[in-house]
C-alpha cells in the first residue's frame, strides 16, 4: 500500500458530502479567553518512544509497523474526549452546524434504531450494521427522536474531521497528530499492547468499552456500556488520559498513509502533506476481538475528513 491507497472500511463507514457542501465553512475564531489555557488538558514532557507495532495481532496492511523510534517536543493533550456538554457550548457560542447536519443524515447502528428508522435505511455493503439516518447529527444521535439529555458527559458523535478541527480552533487548541496520540495514549509503557499492559482484562476486570459479545448480533455489555460510556469511565493510564482504547474513534491531525520515513529517530512527524483519508485512532465501543481489535494503542485506521458516524470523536491537543 501507498499513501495515495485508502484503508479498508471495516471500522468507520465513508460517507458524507465534500462533493455536495463543496469546502467546509472556515473556521471559527478562538472564544475569549480560550487561548493558553490548560482546560482539562495534561503536560507531558515528550521525548523519545517506540511508535508502531509487530504484534501478531495487528494489521500490517493498515501501516502498524514497523516499530519506530519517535521523538517528540513537549505537547499538552486533553485528558477526556470531547464531551457532548462541551461541543454544546461550543455550538450555542458559534451556531455552527456540523457537516451531518449540513447533509442531513449520518450513520447509526442499526441495533441503536426503532424498527420504523431501520426499516428501509440504506446500509453500507461491506458494513450492512449501520444505516444512514436522516436527521442523525451529535444532538440526535440516534436519529430523529434522540437526543443528549442524559449524555451529556458522554463523548459527542457524528462528528467528522472538519468539525473536530472547526471546535479545536474555537477551544485555542488544535488535533494531536498521530504520533502525539499513540505517546500520549501508551502512557509511558513501551510497547504494551494496551494503555495498562498487555492483557485485555487483567484479573477479570475491564478496562475499557468495547463490544462484549456475538458482533455484531449481540452485546452483553458486559463492561456496563452498550454504546457510548462517560468520558471519565474506566481507570485512565499513566499519563491520566481516559478511554483511549475503546468508547470511540478519535481524528488525529494527519493525513493516512502506510509509507513511514525512514529517518530515525522521526522527529515531530506530522504525516503526509496531502491526502484523501485522515487517521482515526482508539478503537470504540462498537470494536471486538473477532471483528476488529482496533482498540490496541498502535491500532490505526483512517476515513474521509467529511464522514461521521455515532462513533466518531475526538479529543485536543495543544503545544506546551
Amino acid at each position: 500500500m501507498t499513501e495515495s491507497t485508502a484503508p479498508a472500511r471495516c471500522c468507520m463507514p465513508s460517507g458524507g458530502g465534500t462533493a455536495a457542501l463543496a469546502v467546509p465553512p472556515p473556521l471559527p475564531s478562538p472564544r475569549a479567553g480560550a487561548a493558553g489555557g490548560d482546560d482539562g488538558m495534561v503536560l507531558l514532557p515528550g521525548g523519545e518512544f517506540l511508535m508502531g507495532t509487530e504484534d501478531a495481532e495487528g494489521f500490517p496492511g493498515d501501516g502498524e509497523g514497523p516499530v519506530r523510534p519517535v521523538r517528540l517536543k513537549a505537547f499538552r493533550i486533553d485528558t477526556r474526549a470531547v464531551t457532548n456538554g462541551r461541543f454544546a457550548a461550543f455550538v450555542a457560542d458559534t451556531g455552527y452546524r456540523t457537516e451531518a447536519e449540513r447533509i442531513g443524515w449520518s450513520y447509526v447502528f442499526a441495533s441503536f434504531l426503532p424498527a420504523a428508522l431501520r426499516r428501509g435505511a440504506p446500509r453500507p455493503g461491506r458494513t450492512p450494521w449501520w444505516c444512514g439516518v436522516e436527521g442523525a447529527a451529535w444532538n440526535r444521535p440516534e436519529g430523529p427522536g434522540s437526543d443528549v439529555g442524559e449524555r451529556g458527559d458522554h463523548p459527542v458523535v457524528h462528528i467528522s474531521w472538519n468539525d473536530a478541527a472547526a471546535y479545536a480552533a474555537w477551544a485555542g487548541k488544535r488535533l494531536p497528530t498521530e504520533a502525539e496520540w499513540e505517546y500520549a495514549a501508551r502512557g509511558g509503557l513501551e510497547q504494551a499492547r494496551y494503555p495498562w499492559g498487555d492483557e485485555l482484562d487483567p484479573a477479570g476486570e475491564y478496562r475499557c468499552n468495547i463490544w462484549r459479545g456475538t458482533f455484531p448480533a449481540r452485546n452483553t455489555a458486559a463492561d456496563g456500556h452498550r454504546g457510548t460510556a462517560p468520558v471519565d469511565a474506566f481507570e485512565p493510564n499513566g499519563f491520566g488520559l481516559y478511554n483511549v482504547s475503546g468508547n470511540v474513534w478519535e481524528w488525529c491531525a494527519d493525513w493516512w498513509t502506510t509509507d513511514h520515513p525512514a529517518e530515525r529517530p522521526l522527529v515531530d512527524p506530522a504525516g503526509p502533506a496531502a491526502g484523501t483519508d485522515k487517521v482515526i485512532r482508539g478503537g470504540s465501543h462498537m470494536c471486538h476481538r473477532s471483528y476488529c481489535n482496533r482498540y490496541r494503542v498502535a491500532a490505526r485506521t483512517a476515513n474521509t475528513p467529511d464522514s461521521s458516524s455515532g462513533h466518531s470523536g475526538f479529543r485536543c491537543a495543544a503545544d506546551a
